[in-house]
């Protein structure tokens, strides 16, 4: 009767270490994919860091885009007025703008 009980000992012993077998493979599942999860989160920020240095390339950029416009308006406006001064002078003749409305507001009334 002495093999009896230590057969009930060695299963329960087994149930046991089984168990335990489990639960260690069922962390080392939840570790394998919580690892997983960590590095697709690394690569992600990876690319959002990567994103970021591009937006500050183009943010440092920005000055130079508008010291190059400008630069375009001014010599756009230069020969605008260099025009306007050519055209003026041609066969001497000039127009010059007069202020009909204003003339007319002043004109006298005429008598009856």
């Amino acid at each position: 009767m002495s093999l009896r009980p230590s057969v009930a000992a060695t299963a329960a012993k087994l149930i046991e270490k089984k168990k335990e077998f489990d639960a260690v493979s069922a962390l080392e599942r939840a570790s394998a994919q919580y690892l997983e999860r960590i590095t697709a989160l690394a690569d992600d920020c990876e690319v959002m860091a990567d994103a970021g240095r591009v937006h500050g390339q183009v943010l440092q950029q920005w000055p130079r885009m508008f010291e190059i416009l400008n630069q375009f308006l001014a010599s756009r406006q230069q020969f605008q007025d260099e025009d306007v001064a050519a055209s003026a002078t041609i066969g001497g003749e000039r127009l010059v703008r007069i202020p009909i409305d204003e003339l007319e507001d002043k004109a006298p009334e005429p008598e009856q």
